[in-house]
């Protein structure tokens, strides 16, 4: 009787060749599917915001008063708070409320466009594509509400500072070198805060998207 060799046993085991679980055909279905499912998550949360940014807008415009804390700010400097300064801050929030709603809809609709798109498409070169596209219109989303800040301090900054020198109010260094550094602040925490909540909300599905990504073009390359 020959001698049992475990470990020419396990070699030859090991050698044997593993059908796969899966096919390439199957994986790319699975893949397509959970891409087009990340696609429409996104699609829904930015959906949410815009009612959110919406109703918010709704509120202060009926209900509440959002320039009332800046206005007592301003007070401090000196500023008078006539009906017509009021009214020049009113609308410049107005027309920033709409300028943040006209820009939440439009990639809202980008985003619903860029999903039906993926959620039909069957050729897998043109899906890549169409994910690629998708994550940039994103990314540009991110950055848009980012610039939105940084574009309201500014112009808080600048019609601030004319209307200081058309009531002719001087500021000395410490109170100038104050609100400076406070708007400076502000604006920095805002876009911190902005950016931790798109890593966070929107950073968790496009990393998983952009490893489904990675996936369907090797496939596409094996083919």
């Amino acid at each position: 009787m020959p001698e049992f060799d475990l470990d020419s046993f396990k070699e030859t085991w090991q050698k044997q060749p593993i059908e796969p679980k899966y096919d390439s055909r199957e994986i790319e279905s699975m893949l397509n599917k959970s891409s087009r499912n990340y696609v429409k998550y996104i699609l829904w949360i930015s959906l949410v915001e815009f009612i959110l940014i919406l109703g918010a807008n709704l509120y202060y415009l009926f209900l509440g008063e959002d320039t009332t804390d800046l206005m007592s700010v301003l007070g401090k400097l000196g500023i008078d708070n006539s009906s017509n300064f009021e009214s020049t801050l009113s609308n410049i929030y107005l027309i920033l409320k709409i300028v943040s709603l006209v820009m939440t809809a439009v990639f809202v609709y980008c985003f619903y466009q860029n999903y039906r798109k993926i959620n039909v498409e069957s050729n897998l070169k043109k899906l890549i594509l169409q994910i690629i596209k998708f994550k940039k219109t994103v990314q540009l989303f991110i950055v848009a509400n980012i610039a939105l800040v940084i574009l309201f301090t500014l112009i808080l900054g600048i019609f601030t500072f004319s209307v200081l020198a058309e009531q002719n109010i001087e500021l000395t260094n410490p109170t100038l070198i104050g609100f400076i550094a406070g708007l400076l602040l502000t604006m920095g925490i805002s876009v911190v805060l902005i950016w931790i909540y798109y890593r966070v909300v929107y950073g968790f599905i496009l990393r998983r998207l952009g490893k489904n990504l990675e996936q369907l073009q090797n496939i596409e390359e094996g083919n």
